[in-house]
């Protein structure tokens, strides 16, 4: 290591640096350092000086403030004498009864009271009055009352008054001589009021402490202030010496040309006042540089004028050569400098294309938290690969095409490597590329990049299609055409979810951007990872939807059965959300009436249709005992109640969260329906004048959650040509209205005359269904018929077997009126045995009641609530055969019963299709009886 003058070491670093820099320079740098050195010990020097004589003038100036203070005192304290004497000679010449005092026979008697209280009063030291004669008549020594005094009263006794320093008997005093006046205006006498000088210089010296204590404490400020000063001054020295002053000046100097930035101080003339080494580098200054102005240096335009602009500018990049230097600029005044600024530069080339590399990573994060939130936004399969071609264009790619393999799209999961691929989704800055379109089918052949990605799962890189000789295989026309658009390279990335190849992803850049290279492989990758999920979810959630919508499907009713008593119409739209548990229902029931359902089970997917189908069965179940609303809603909720039980104590996870149904039974023979709800919302029903009315049926709570509270009916009254509005809340409430907003758009939609059930349907679905249905909605609308007089035949029988006959007779000449000559001995074979046993087993009041429909319906009804049974009898019974004979002849038959009794009843096609041709009554009756019982 080297040594500094004074023997100090330096580093080698600071040696060679010295070393470099020319002779001349080094020189002018010592020169600096020695100047800068002396000057700062003269700052010093004059420092000491300048406290002496500062604290010389501070004392000779506090002896003059004392002197001048004196001076002031005493004149003001005389000043103060004058006016007093004065005021006090005058107060008492011109006060009340002093001439009646003159006048008296003894002057001084009365007058020498008054002076002596008002010169106590007062604070004067003499307050005397005089005749013309010079007789004194008060005097504070009684002793010269009456005596002859001498004095200057000429001026006084020709009416002056006026004030004096002269003499007196108490000493040198302030006097003051005012005239006393008569009433004809001449002066009978005069009166003086004195003020020693020895007061007024007590009172001066009364002051004199405080004048004296003043002067200390300025000397002690002015004292005080010369010692901070100094101090002030050592600490910005920060007490150090001569030799240290010097070292610590050449550690600045070897700093300021060490730093590898560069520094310029202009002062405010523009003029170049100190360059370290690093900026004579960056800029190549000449030798000369300082003290040459700004615009004398050579640089650059915009170098130059950044540098004299007098703004302050931060990290700004100008040319300087090849280089690019970061400038950074700051004016001094505002710091306590001379007006000027100072400026640093920075080598910044290497740094800027760091920036960029760091600038192309910052995008692509950006980009891939844009794909997290653009890419699976729906979980649909087609959509989200469209999402993830459109975010990648022109961010990342020129062209991104999707392909999945088929059984993908279908939602479900490939069973293995395939390279024949669906075109699934395309996106690119232009849209007429020669690519394949989206939705054809394309069989990769083995050599292309996409085909070795769906066999290997790994990414493939062709950074030259014009050169990859597998790729131009697959089809060499069109890929000639993409060289020709433009396309350059490839990435072909697997879209891999579980280890599942599901497709691929191509990114294709064309001209004039640059090349894929192998940075770009690990983005590819890493974003068709993201979406490789969100396909894989959107398959998931596909395959689950169709198995949901396949089981509502085989659940719902496909086609609704046969029957005259309304006209049907319906629709089921599914919500936005999936496959939901609302359903509905029409069941034909015994006597020509019909059961029209609806039912809402909460919530979507598998649980909520299988929920949905569960309570469907058993509504058909309940109806096929042809029992009234209120008693099948009630085996319902107890159901509904049992299964929630059930699956509870299964630990499964969901039960039936919430359902709702409206029972009604519509009778076509009165024109009545029966309605009940278990909190559902209530029917419509649309007059056939068009007007719509909102039935009172009483509501009752939803299924699972009665419990003891029964369920109510209600009886309606349906003209002919009436139509019965049945629906789901999803129909008239949305998030958007409620529930009596939706009730009014339902009954507007509804308004109006001679309209086919149909036709109905369809204006409530375009009125009132939203955009995005949150929920499912289901409605059923039905038409009403009734069955005319002439169709309907009905006769009370007595308690009598002797009635059969006349009643059997009745029964078949209405069915000659009816033309069922055909069915007529069969029916009257069935009516025989059903009346029979009504008399013999039943009780009163029996009657009989034909129906013509779509079939013959004969019922037998009694006040018994016993119900026949259908058994094979024996060999020794004598009976028992009848009610075989009634099935084997009835297309059906069964029991129904009523709050009066029971009804039999059977049904039977109007034409003879009962029994098979060729049948005879014989042979079934001998088919009871097997060859050993005869």
């Amino acid at each position: 290591m080297g040594r500094r003058p004074g023997g100090r070491r330096e580093p080698p670093g600071a040696r060679n640096e010295r070393q470099d820099r020319p002779v001349g320079e080094q020189k002018a740098s010592w020169g600096s350092s020695v100047r800068r050195t002396r000057s700062l010990l003269g700052v010093r020097s004059v420092a000491a000086q300048v406290f002496i004589l500062q604290l010389a003038v501070v004392v000779l100036l506090v002896a003059a403030a004392v002197v001048a203070l004196v001076l002031q005192a005493r004149r003001d304290s005389t000043q103060d004498a004058r006016h007093l004497s004065f005021g006090v000679a005058q107060a008492f010449a011109n006060s009340p009864g002093f001439l009646d005092a003159l006048d008296s026979p003894d002057p001084s008697e009365v007058l020498q009271p008054r002076a002596e209280a008002a010169r106590k009063g007062s604070g004067v030291d003499a307050l005397v009055m005089y005749k013309l004669d010079g007789i004194t008549l008060t005097h504070p020594d009684p002793d010269r009352i009456g005596k002859h005094v001498v004095g200057p009263f000429e001026r006084a006794a020709a009416g002056e008054a006026y004030t004096d320093t002269f003499t007196a008997s108490q000493g040198p005093s302030v006097i003051s001589l005012v005239p006393v006046f008569d009433v004809d205006g001449t002066v009978v006498a005069i009166v003086t009021s004195s003020v020693t000088v020895e007061n007024v210089d007590d009172v001066v010296e009364r002051q004199m402490p405080v004048l004296i204590g003043a002067a200390v404490g300025a000397l002690v400020l002015a004292v005080g202030g010369s010692g901070l000063v100094s101090r002030r001054l050592r600490r910005q020295t920060r007490g150090l010496g001569p030799a240290e002053m010097t070292r610590m000046y050449e550690h600045h100097d070897a700093v300021l040309h060490a730093v590898r930035e560069g520094v310029l101080i202009l002062d405010g003339d523009d003029r170049l006042l100190l360059a370290n080494d690093e900026a004579r580098r960056l800029l190549e200054l000449p030798a000369d540089a300082e003290r040459r102005l700004v615009s004398e240096l050579g640089l650059e335009a915009g170098m130059a004028e950044l540098l004299v602009s007098g703004r302050a500018v931060s990290d700004e990049v100008c040319q300087a050569g090849e280089r690019l230097l970061a400038v950074n600029v700051r004016p001094t005044p505002p710091y306590g400098g001379p007006a000027g600024s100072v400026a640093t530069l920075r080598d910044s080339t290497e740094l800027r294309a760091l920036a960029g590399r760091a600038e192309v990573a910052r995008a692509r994060l950006t980009l891939l938290y844009d794909a997290g939130v653009r890419i699976g936004t729906t979980l649909d399969v087609v959509r989200t690969a469209e999402e993830l071609a459109q975010v990648a264009v022109p961010r990342f790619a020129d062209v991104v095409t999707v392909d999945l393999q088929e059984p993908v799209l279908r939602g479900d999961e490939p069973a293995g490597p395939s390279t024949e691929l669906r075109r699934t989704a395309m996106s690119g800055i232009h849209t007429d590329h020669p690519l394949y379109p989206v939705g054809e089918l394309i069989r990769f052949l083995p050599s292309t990049p996409q085909a070795a990605v769906v066999e290997r799962g790994h990414t493939v890189l062709e950074a030259d299609l014009a050169a990859s000789d597998g790729w131009r295989a697959q089809d060499p026309q069109r890929t000639q055409r993409a060289l020709d658009h433009g396309l350059h390279s490839l990435i072909t990335v697997p879209l891999l979810a579980r280890g599942v190849v599901l497709g691929v992803t191509n990114f294709y850049r064309a001209e004039p951007s640059e090349p894929f290279g192998e940075e770009d492989l690990a983005f590819a990758e890493e974003l068709a990872a993201r979406a490789a999920v969100c396909l894989d979810n959107a398959r998931r959630y596909t395959r689950e939807h169709a198995t949901a919508v396949t089981l509502q499907r085989s659940l719902l009713p496909h086609d609704l059965p046969e029957q005259s008593a309304v006209e049907v119409a319906h629709r089921y739209l599914p919500a936005q959300a999936g496959v939901g548990g609302d359903w509905f229902d029409v069941i034909p029931l015994p006597g020509a009436r019909v059961a029209l359902v609806v039912g809402d089970v909460v919530g979507h997917g598998l649980h909520a249709a299988a929920t949905m189908g569960r309570l469907r069965t058993a509504v058909h179940n309940f109806s096929a005992l042809d029992l009234p609303p209120d008693e099948l809603l009630a085996h319902l909720d107890e159901l509904v109640a049992d299964l929630d039980t059930a699956e509870a104590a299964g630990d499964e996870s969901e039960g039936v969260t919430g359902a709702t149904c409206l029972y009604a039974i519509y009778d076509p023979v009165t024109g009545r329906a029966t309605v009940a709800r278990a909190g559902h919302v209530g029917p419509a029903l649309v007059h056939p004048d068009g007007t719509v009315t909102f039935p009172d049926v009483p509501v009752s709570p939803p299924l699972g959650l009665g419990g003891s509270l029964p369920f109510e009916t209600a009886e309606l009254e349906l003209p002919e040509g009436s139509r019965l509005v049945l629906f789901t809340d999803g129909l008239v409430e949305d998030r958007s209205r409620d529930l009596d907003a939706g009730l009014q758009l339902l009954r507007d939609a509804l308004t109006g005359a001679d309209r086919t059930p149909e036709q109905t349907c369809q204006a409530v679905v375009e009125a009132l269904l939203p955009p995005s249905p949150s929920d499912d909605i289901a409605l059923l609308v039905a038409r009403t018929h009734l069955l005319g007089p002439d169709r309907v035949a009905e006769w009370e029988v007595p308690a009598d077997p002797a009635a059969v006959a006349p009643v059997r007779a009745a029964c078949g000449r209405r069915l000659e009126a009816w033309g069922l000559e055909a069915i007529g001995f069969t029916t009257e074979l069935i009516l025989s045995e059903l009346i029979t046993n009504a008399i013999r087993y039943g009780g009163e009041p029996i009657s009989v009641r034909l129906l013509h429909d779509r079939a013959l319906v004969c019922e037998v009804s009694d006040g018994s609530s016993t119900s026949p049974h259908l058994r094979r009898a024996a060999a020794t019974d004598e009976g028992g055969r009848g009610l075989f004979l009634v099935a084997q002849f009835a297309e059906r038959w069964g029991t129904r019963y009523t709050p009066r009794g029971k009804v039999i009843w059977t049904e039977q096609p109007l034409h003879d299709g009962a029994a098979e041709p060729g049948t005879d009554l014989g042979d079934i009756l001998l088919d009871q009886w097997t060859d050993t019982e005869l």
